[in-house]
């Protein structure tokens, strides 16, 4: 999420090295799909691709909708409920719902947001539940000097409520991992192992999951793939981006994502994987395009 959506903006593309090192060249570019046909078996898979909204925002949503349903994406994340209406028209699903209240600083760490989260999410539920959208999302809240198993232990009481309430209306909460290295400078739930305590702290609902964000977690732990592996069950939702600089998931940056790809759809995912990098290309559809195809193993 960007400014609007209360998410920092990313720094500025770096100048990268060349991705392929190690691959004896054998991957010029990751924009031929022939080229990744030969070095990799193909393989089919379950899980639905998505997009973030607000990585597009400069391209008016009709507009956007309508290509990502040509390039056969099936959801937008991170829209609003007054948005959902608008990619319905296109035959598109809102993978992920927010709303203006969600906001990463000011999550439920804090006991003095619970009774206001409670009540705002309590109402975005209930509009997710009418509309068929299945995940919205939240977060912990920055830390403040706060350690983590009270962290763990005030977000639990806060959320557990709403879980339960989700879990009525079958609707999941997804708590966002974020990296407080780059991005989110003193975000809580910045490591796997912390949103995966949270999750046993509440019993291991099953409409509390976790998205893990590839590029905030290879910029905050790495070990990308075996993380992935060991903590699926915790899991619902992926997004994507390059390391370093947060932009095209190419072979200009050091995540090679065909591997990452098929490490999760070997967990057998049937989730979404929504783009969340910012494109630099001048045609940003034709980046997007690229993404989903460096993912389609």
């Amino acid at each position: 999420m960007q400014s609007k959506y209360n998410r920092r903006e990313a720094l500025k593309n770096l100048a990268l090295g060349s991705g392929a090192i190690g691959l004896s060249g054998l991957l010029s570019s990751f924009s031929s799909l022939e080229i990744l046909k030969e070095s990799f078996k193909e393989t089919d898979h379950d899980f639905k691709n998505s997009v973030c909204r607000w990585c597009f925002n400069d391209i008016p949503l009709d507009e956007f909708a309508s290509e990502c349903s040509k390039l056969g994406i099936q959801a937008i994340d991170l829209l609003k409920p007054e948005e959902w209406e608008t990619v319905k028209k296109y035959g598109l699903e809102c993978s992920m719902g927010t709303d203006v209240f969600a906001i990463i600083e000011h999550g439920f760490n804090d006991p003095a947001n619970h009774a206001e989260l409670q009540e705002n999410y309590r109402g975005l539920i209930d509009k997710a539940a009418e509309n068929g959208v299945k995940n919205v999302i939240c977060f912990s809240g920055n830390r403040r000097g706060m350690d983590d198993e009270t962290g763990i232990e005030n977000c639990a009481k806060g959320l557990l409520p709403l879980v339960n309430y989700a879990a009525e209306k079958n609707v999941v909460m997804v708590m966002e991992l974020l990296n407080s290295k780059v991005d989110h400078p003193d975000y809580h739930c910045d490591h796997t192992l912390w949103g995966v305590a949270l999750s046993d702290k509440m019993g291991k609902p099953e409409n509390f999951k976790l998205l893990y964000d590839i590029y905030h977690m290879q910029v905050m732990e790495g070990d990308v793939i075996a993380t992935i592996t060991k903590y699926k069950d915790y899991i619902n939702h992926f997004h994507t981006a390059g390391v370093p600089g947060r932009n095209e998931i190419d072979e200009t940056q050091e995540l090679f994502y065909p591997a990452i790809m098929r490490a999760i759809v070997a967990t057998g995912f049937n989730g979404y994987v929504a783009q969340e990098f910012i494109p630099t290309w001048e045609n940003k559809i034709a980046a997007l395009k690229e993404a989903i195809t460096i993912c389609d193993v």
